[in-house]
């Protein structure tokens, strides 16, 4: 596992403040330095989320036939992820940044806010937030943490990580799916035409080059400085060449950059819309959509926000060397409460579902092993509520330089799987490998869970299965089959 080196010799055991012993600073050998490190290198492979979470929501419709706006989109967007961030720093006193999940916004922008309103779909996942953080409050969300085994954990902690790269790449337009109309069975390739074909795509490269000898050389910074590095080029590139953005008026621009174009910004601060705030509605969407529907709804964001969250946290907490020996993060309950908050919390400022981002292990590659790191996030965080035009300067193809870097160093970790055993390598096998092939941490950890259950009853081994994960597995099976039953339900 590669630790980033110390800043002056081995970082002090003894706490040197107050603020160091509440964040366990040298407790856990880090330092101010690391920290705030981490929490930047944390926020520039995240800042993406203040653009493209607005795009998300702000391009569907709900069943009235009405938008969100943008604007007030992304100053919501920002200032939930700062509090919920800071929040997490506080309390969960460990470096996991927070914002409204991939994935879930997605859900609730296309399936859920077509059925009811804005404000009744928001009200859903305010209820789900709730019921996630009864849930903590009883303890039962911890136990079913720890009733995983710990090689399952490290699988999902891989799993996460080849998951991570294969957004980078994405993102960054190095992998991209070919059209259907190329008329071939091989659903994705290299670049434009197996070629890479534009300006964004050598900046990408170049700044992935770039991290990655930082890396091998022990640089401190490395991922930081390939981020801004990266985006100094892309900015001396689109004003060498004017590229423009992948898409212009609709039209698609595989040559353009992804989702920001790299200029310098004519304005810097601009005042944040926050008009969103408290627009959500918990009872409406039962007699709007019916209250089957709505069980599916919230059961649906319930199972990808539970479980999204234990894989993030457990692969962060692997990267920076943070488990205990069941492959438990320290404050584990606090980090699972705050979590809860979150997803609450991005409901009622209509900004859906706020979740630990796995773009966190950027920072813990960088050295962040505290709640400091967060503070520095969530502050920056705030700070784009008001200076939104430097955060979009940041294109894909800069940013996603650090999620290939980490995904690398997530990776090594699949040296502690006991590939002989058949029991758990099968489990631990399709966890890994369906994370990033379904482009989903719950598919993944479902599939891994199910099987585990399935192998340990086939081999007589039932004892070996602590009780709760009988019901997490059987919660997996109504989550895979949520389409059938919801076709039932009809």
């Amino acid at each position: 596992m590669a630790v980033a080196p110390p800043d002056n010799g081995t970082p002090s055991a003894e706490p040197r403040n107050g603020f160091d012993r509440y964040f366990e600073i040298s407790a856990r050998g880090s330092t101010m330095s690391r920290e705030v490190r981490g929490g930047l290198a944390t926020f520039f492979t995240m800042a993406y989320i203040v653009v493209l979470n607005p795009l998300i929501l702000g391009s569907a419709v709900d069943g009235d036939g009405q938008k969100l706006p943008i604007p007030a989109l992304a100053a919501a967007t920002a200032l939930i992820a700062g509090l919920m961030t800071i929040l997490m720093g506080v309390v969960g006193r460990f470096p996991l940044a927070l914002a409204a999940g991939l994935g879930v916004n997605a859900l609730v922008a296309y399936e859920i806010a077509p059925e009811m309103t804005w404000a009744d779909a928001m009200g859903l996942v305010v209820i789900e937030g709730l019921i996630i953080a009864v849930l903590v409050l009883t303890g039962l969300r911890t136990a079913v943490f720890r009733s995983v085994p710990t090689q399952m954990k490290t699988a999902i902690g891989v799993g996460i990580g080849l998951f991570l790269t294969i957004i980078g790449l994405v993102d960054a337009g190095f992998v991209r799916r070919i059209p259907d109309e190329a008329n071939t069975t091989v659903p994705v390739g290299l670049g434009i035409g197996g070629k890479l074909a534009s300006w964004p795509l050598l900046v990408f490269v170049l700044g992935l080059l770039l991290t990655l000898v930082l890396v091998v050389r022990r640089v401190k910074g490395a991922i930081l400085i390939g981020i801004l590095a990266s985006t100094a080029l892309a900015i001396v590139v689109e004003a060498l060449w004017n590229i423009g953005p992948s898409f212009v008026n609709g039209v698609s621009n595989p040559k353009g950059w992804s989702l920001n174009v790299p200029e310098l910004p004519s304005t810097i601060v601009d005042v944040p819309d926050l008009s969103l705030l408290g627009n959500f509605n918990v009872l409406d969407s039962w007699s709007r959509a019916g209250w089957l529907v709505v069980l599916m709804f919230v059961f649906t964001l319930l199972i990808t926000d539970f479980f999204d969250t234990m894989g993030t946290m457990v692969a962060v907490g692997q990267e920076g060397s943070m488990l205990d020996e069941r492959g438990t993060p320290p404050r584990a309950r606090e980090i699972l409460l705050v979590d809860s908050i979150a997803a609450a919390s991005g409901g009622a400022a209509s900004v859906s579902s706020n979740t630990s981002y796995i773009e966190s292990a950027a920072g813990v590659a960088e050295g962040a092993r505290t709640g400091v790191a967060n503070l520095v996030t969530g502050v920056l965080f705030l700070l784009a509520m008001f200076l939104a035009p430097l955060v979009v300067v940041v294109p894909f193809e800069a940013a996603s330089t650090a999620l290939v870097v980490v995904g690398f160093l997530m990776m090594t970790a699949v040296r502690t799987i006991d590939w002989t055993d058949y029991e758990i390598a099968i489990p631990a096998f399709l966890t890994i490998v369906l994370m990033p092939f379904t482009y989903s941490i719950s598919n993944g950890i479902g599939a891994g869970l199910i099987t585990y259950v399935v192998v340990k009853l086939a081999k007589g081994k039932a004892r070996e299965i602590h009780p709760l994960l009988y019901g997490v597995a059987a919660l997996f099976v109504l989550y895979f089959l949520r389409g059938p039953i919801e076709s039932v339900l009809q």
